[in-house]
């Protein structure tokens, strides 16, 4: 596991170098290097470009901002970056960092070429964001000390450090520090043929032992994210060990999904809840976020970030100006049809 540095107590990030044995499931599945990470090729392809040419020069990377749905690897290749340059990678997260003296404990304590990865950049509070950009662009830090009559600004020196954002809303960022990122790059979700190479590959690492048809039904059920698939093949082996000999075949893997209520096109319990309230109680839309998310009991939040962004993609929904819209597959996944006129109300 990753040691935690003394001097970080109480500031939310530890230190680490992907030399350091790891024990959790999910970062023994994460990807050491570029050769290994599988998917997002206009990304890798970017940041090797970035990361050869500041071995070539012997400068620290410059800054980077990764933004794309939770579970697509920007946290991993936050850590690739730090193993292929030999550098440790720091970790915090944008709320942790609640004034600008927790912001001074977390640059103070870096080394030159050392990466801040810092996720959910978007929550950082707008006093300590603007502290973020002379530390970025001259890699120093006015910290005012008192108030009043007695205040006065200490100037720290920081050493050349790289700057990893992350953040599932970069619509929130403000356009002063977005700017300051010399690469802005989006992570999309990934095709099947793509997650099935991940499934494959995860389960060679976990020792579990799958078979093409079962690797096809996990990756077809994962929605285009390598952290569900993931998250999918340890319930999936829970259930080959139990009820099928270890062995994960397509039949074993779609009965284990099943039970977890999720179908064979990915949707889970809370996506059909959706759909459905949608449905019966608002004709179909248009209707605001947050009347959904009361409705089925969840923050509106989590809807937008975590099942929003597959439903559009995937043509259950429409976003309109007015609300969000169910389409015609959005009601056939619940068991539903629209009128054929103009009308919204959906038949049985």
């Amino acid at each position: 596991m990753p040691a935690e540095d003394k001097n970080a107590k109480g500031l939310g990030y530890i230190s680490t170098t992907l030399a350091a044995p790891v024990t959790s499931a999910e970062a023994a599945l994460r990807p050491l290097s570029f050769g290994d990470f599988t998917g997002q090729p206009k990304t890798i392809e970017r940041l090797q470009v970035m990361v050869g040419a500041a071995r070539r020069r012997g400068d620290p990377l410059n800054h980077i901002l990764l933004s794309g749905p939770p579970g697509l690897g920007k946290t991993t290749l936050a850590f690739i970056l730090g193993h292929e340059l030999g550098k440790s990678v720091r970790v915090t997260s944008g709320p942790v960092i609640e004034k600008a003296g927790d912001l001074a404990g977390l640059l103070t304590n870096l080394e030159e070429g050392d990466i801040l990865f810092i996720d959910e950049i978007h929550r950082i509070p707008k006093t300590v964001e603007e502290y973020l950009y002379s530390a970025m662009e001259d890699f120093r830090l006015d910290i005012m000390i008192d108030q009043g009559p007695n205040a006065r600004s200490v100037r720290l020196s920081l050493p050349r450090f790289t700057l990893v954002g992350a953040t599932t809303r970069s619509g929130l960022l403000t356009a002063p520090l977005r700017t300051r990122f010399t690469l802005q790059t989006r992570l999309d979700y990934y095709d099947h043929a793509t997650l099935i190479n991940i499934v494959q590959r995860s389960c060679r690492l976990l020792d579990v032992e799958i078979d093409a048809g079962g690797a096809k039904e996990i990756a077809t059920r994962s929605r285009g994210t390598p952290r569900v698939a993931n998250n999918l093949i340890n319930f999936v082996r829970d259930y080959a060990q139990e009820r099928a000999q270890g062995r994960i075949t397509q039949p074993v893997a779609a009965a284990a999904l099943e039970l977890l209520e999720i179908d064979s096109s990915g949707l889970d319990e809370m996506d059909k809840r959706m759909l459905r309230i949608m449905a019966d109680n608002y004709r179909g839309g248009p209707v605001g976020m947050s009347t959904i998310a009361v409705a089925v009991g969840e923050e509106a939040e989590t809807l937008e970030e975590v099942h929003e962004p597959f439903l559009i993609q995937e043509g259950y929904l429409q976003r309109t100006p007015q609300g969000r819209v169910l389409t015609a597959k959005g009601y056939h996944a619940v068991g539903l049809k629209p009128f054929a006129g103009g009308d919204q109300q959906a038949l049985l």
